[in-house]
């Protein structure tokens, strides 16, 4: 396995987390898809973690909802994570 050096982790302004927490700050209120997991057990735990704030993304604590669901559209299941902000102003 080969190593590529190619400097320090990016800063948190630029995550795929970071990113889906702006966009979600930009439709308060508003419900999206957040992520499509394997199985319910990943989208549930990814939908703890956004609630809990345990990704300084989503702090403080509370101030995103998010919830892990089970859909069939036209015999294709997928297992996604819905989130919402729900904080005060950005």
């Amino acid at each position: 396995m080969a190593v590529d050096f190619i400097g320090p982790p990016p800063r948190s302004k630029n995550t795929k987390h970071s990113l889906i927490a702006s966009e979600l700050q930009s439709h308060p209120g508003s419900w999206g898809v957040v992520q499509k997991s394997a199985n319910i057990a990943r989208a549930s735990s990814a939908a703890q973690a956004i609630r809990r704030g345990r990704l300084s993304s989503y702090l403080p604590a509370g101030t995103f909802e998010a919830v892990a669901r089970t859909v069939v559209e036209h015999g294709v299941v997928e297992h996604r994570v819905y989130a919402r902000y729900v904080g005060g102003a950005k």
